[in-house]
């Protein structure tokens, strides 16, 4: 059983990659379309979320805690 320290280490770079990319994921959008709403934003938000560590496990570079067991 892998430790809550343990896990935090693993996943800290990946909450920090996942925030950057919403970020730039907005801009990109608000860039391309105008301001967008709050609800908008927020699917946006959770595409990313959600899909992130999807992309990350198919890419190979997920950390050994998002690996299927």
């Amino acid at each position: 059983m892998t430790s809550t320290g343990e896990k935090i280490r693993q996943l800290a770079p990946h909450w920090g990659v996942m925030f950057l990319l919403m970020l730039a994921v907005l801009a990109v959008v608000e860039r391309l379309v105008g301001p967008v709403g709050f609800v908008p934003s927020m699917v946006l938000v959770f595409a990313v979320a959600f899909g992130y560590p999807i992309a990350a496990r198919a890419l190979g570079v997920a950390p050994p805690v998002w690996q299927r067991p």
